[in-house]
């Protein structure tokens, strides 16, 4: 009985340590940010699946502060399918985010449509619609302990929007993937920030011509979240042949990211490792090493036709 007791203080000692050396970063983070946007920014606005005329699945995974046990994860999934017909695309995303004893997890589907405005200029929209559902297992750190004996289960429903301005080099747009349409009850208290509404603004140009041997692609992506420091990713990424990617990411809070990607007509496979640069920074202080693995895959009768848009 004692050596459980102290098993359960010391994994609640070393929950807190984490959320204390972490609480500057994570109060930075975005919900469900990743580095490699650029290549995919579907999850954050839906009306960028329109761009690939192909069906396409996408899968990414992203491990903070490797070696910290409990530190962030993020899984994302998102498939979509064309309905040429109308100029338009359906699809699915699915996010699951976990930091020591709390997820967050959210299914969304998605419709988009775009509208074409002048040669090759399009306006796409989007609207998206699901539910995101929220878990903190306080009692698995000591379920003896009052400060730690209630749990937290809240599921809530999600509705969201995305435009897009593109054409085949560059492309504009905002969106607001998670649209509160009701007050939380006591997961408001606990994780706040997980139900703000996430305000998105992304632009990128691509540089070159399809065949040349190089081209180059800058991308900024920006958060506004209420209550939250405004975040701005700043990217660019040269392409090789069209086959391999090499970029480097920077965000304004003082993190940074190598990024590297092969990509065929029907496989692409990315890696990024993010570090901070500020001695404040928790990567900076414990471990440099934040991981995050993308693997996406097109199909349709379209697949010799590529975009790195």
């Amino acid at each position: 009985m004692i050596t459980k007791s102290i098993k359960g203080i010391g994994k609640a000692v070393g929950v807190m340590l984490l959320i204390i050396f972490g609480v500057q970063h994570v109060e930075a983070q975005q919900f469900f940010s990743y580095s490699q946007y650029m290549n995919n920014l579907t999850p954050l606005n839906s009306a960028y699946s329109l761009i690939d005329k192909n069906g396409t699945l996408n899968a990414l995974l992203r491990k903070q502060w490797t070696g910290i046990e409990g530190s962030p994860s993020t899984f994302i999934f998102n498939g979509n399918l064309p309905i040429e017909s109308i100029n338009g695309a359906a699809g699915l995303i699915v996010m699951n985010d976990q930091f020591a004893v709390e997820h967050l997890t959210e299914i969304n589907g998605f419709f988009a449509k775009g509208i074409q405005l002048g040669n090759n200029q399009f306006l796409g929209v989007s609207l998206n619609a699901g539910i995101r559902r929220y878990v903190a297992n306080y009692s698995s750190l000591d379920a003896v302990d009052p400060q730690f004996r209630n749990d937290v289960r809240e599921n809530k429903p999600n509705i969201g929007f995305g435009i897009l301005y593109y054409s085949d080099h560059y492309y504009v747009g905002v969106s607001l993937p998670e649209l509160s349409i009701r007050d939380l009850g006591n997961a408001s208290t606990q994780r706040a920030d997980f139900f703000r509404n996430h305000f998105n603004f992304a632009g990128a140009y691509l540089f070159g011509k399809e065949g040349d041997d190089v081209r180059a692609k800058p991308a900024v992506l920006a958060t506004y979240t209420k209550g939250v420091p405004f975040i701005a990713d700043m990217s660019t990424t040269l392409y090789f042949k069209s086959i391999l990617g090499i970029g480097v990411n920077y965000r304004t809070n003082n993190e940074m990211s190598g990024i590297i990607s092969i990509s065929s007509d029907i496989i692409k496979l990315g890696y990024s490792y993010q570090f901070g640069t500020s001695a404040t920074n928790l990567g900076g202080r414990l471990s440099n090493a934040t991981h995050e693995v993308t693997l996406s895959y097109r199909f349709g009768q379209n697949t010799m036709s590529r975009s790195i848009l």
